[in-house]
């Protein structure tokens, strides 16, 4: 596998469990763990593989510390760069914009010509509305720690079998 790494907040408790699992699943591949709060552009272009960690705020927006490093990317070409993204959300608290924010960045990415990989099915989740449903699927990993923390293991696995054959 190409040079690759997950980039998430290592401040939010539910995204770093979650990276950690995604980088055991893996198991011995090597991926570098990298903090969204610190990194600048020209860090994460050092990749080719960028497994992204959005979990979604409030009524559907991208967490403070996404808002201040995407302008970083704004006028960078990333059709060289393969990304998987997961999201984290509540399907029943925010059943309106469960995972938006995995939606927000994938949308960002693809205006970039960032190739996404990693969509995943929408089946067993209930949900009024994503911005990260896509064609029937998820455009990621959706994660709903508060309300299926029991599935998390699962999932998480299925998804990583997934990108070891997507991601190059």
């Amino acid at each position: 596998m190409k040079k690759t790494a997950i980039i998430y907040s290592f401040n939010t408790v539910k995204s770093a469990k979650i990276a950690a699992k995604i980088k055991d699943a893996f198991g011995d591949e090597r991926i570098d763990m990298l903090n969204t709060e610190e990194i600048n552009a020209d860090k994460l272009l050092e990749y080719d593989n960028l497994i992204v960690g959005v979990p979604t705020w409030f009524d559907g927006e991208l967490p403070n510390y996404w808002d201040e490093f995407l302008p970083d990317l704004e006028d960078h070409d990333m059709k060289s760069k393969t990304f998987a993204i997961f999201g984290l959300g509540d399907q029943k608290g925010y059943s309106e914009n469960f995972v938006d924010g995995m939606g927000i960045m994938a949308d960002f990415l693809n205006e970039r010509g960032a190739k996404i990989v990693g969509y995943t099915s929408a089946e067993d989740y209930n949900f009024e509305g994503s911005r990260a449903f896509r064609d029937g699927k998820f455009c990621g990993l959706a994660i709903d720690y508060e309300n299926q923390a029991s599935k998390n293991k699962e999932r998480i696995n299925a998804w990583v079998e997934q990108l070891k054959n997507e991601l190059n």
